[in-house]
């Protein structure tokens, strides 16, 4: 009897669509969006060479490579050898160092002082002695503003053509590595006295 009421009663089939509108809507905008973040992001980058161990292989009659650092202070750029010594000091114009005070004027009736002007200046004087050398170091102060510690990148990347050349500007020593600046010597420490 069992067998009968089985075979007698017939299952439902239930036909399930899938709906899959939603889906292709999602994949229609986050495709592009992804495709386009990924190729501003390569866009932007820019690769730093950190400081790291020195190499075994250098020979010690051979003279040790030239290792120029940018220090960046409250009332200076330091540029400095690190074998050496320091090479030159550039005062900065006043605390409160906005880009505007730091660029220089296109028109030949108005130049302003600008310490990156003048460290690149001094960059391309020691790169036409050491024209090998591609690599500096950025040494910044806690404190020290993103935009301060940028232009100081650019200064000592690129080679400054003339404002109104058609000059395209050229290397200069672009490999920059980033680290923290020593303490002050010309700074009183304030000492928990």
């Amino acid at each position: 009897m069992f067998n009968k009421s089985k075979r007698n009663r017939k299952k439902k089939q239930v036909h399930a669509d899938l709906d899959v509108t939603a889906f292709m809507n999602l994949m229609v905008v986050l495709i592009p969006f992804l495709l386009i973040t990924a190729v501003f992001s390569q866009v932007t980058v820019l690769n730093l060479n950190l400081p790291g161990a020195a190499s075994n292989e250098q020979l010690k009659d051979e003279k040790p490579p030239m290792q120029l650092e940018v220090i960046l202070r409250k009332t200076k750029l330091v540029l400095a050898e690190r074998n050496s010594g320091v090479i030159s000091e550039f005062p900065l114009l006043s605390k409160e160092l906005s880009q505007e005070q730091t660029e220089v004027s296109t028109t030949s009736e108005q130049t302003a002082y600008s310490p990156f002007v003048e460290l690149n200046k001094k960059l391309q004087i020691i790169k036409a002695s050491a024209a090998d050398a591609t690599t500096i170091t950025i040494l910044a102060e806690p404190d020290t503003s993103y935009d301060f510690i940028i232009q100081a990148m650019d200064a000592v990347r690129l080679v400054l053509p003339d404002p109104g050349s058609d000059d395209l500007p050229s290397e200069l020593f672009p490999d920059v590595s980033i680290g923290s600046a020593p303490a002050d010597p010309d700074t009183p420490s304030s000492g928990g006295k």
